[in-house]
């Protein structure tokens, strides 16, 4: 139960987290998303993932992952039209 645990804190964030991170390395938050996608499914496809309930959980902290990162890419290119 305590593995389930963790692996469910750890869905609820690391998506978003890494959505972010790429999206601050590659400066484009489509590349962001697809690269943690791509990350996820490498991991199901390796057996680490189980259960329906931490796919949706993926899910969840993909879109909000993507929602601030796109937020984050429109601020900053905000910001460079108006200097």
């Amino acid at each position: 139960m305590d593995l389930f645990i963790t692996k469910l804190l750890l869905a609820m964030f690391a998506p978003a987290l890494l959505v972010v991170f790429f999206t601050r390395v590659t400066f484009h938050h489509y590349v962001g998303l697809v690269l943690t996608v791509s990350l996820i499914a490498a991991s199901v496809y390796a057996g680490y993932t189980h259960d329906w309930i931490l796919y949706v959980v993926d899910a969840l902290s993909l879109t909000v992952g993507f929602w601030y990162a796109k937020r984050m890419v429109d601020r900053a290119r905000g910001h460079r039209e108006n200097d």
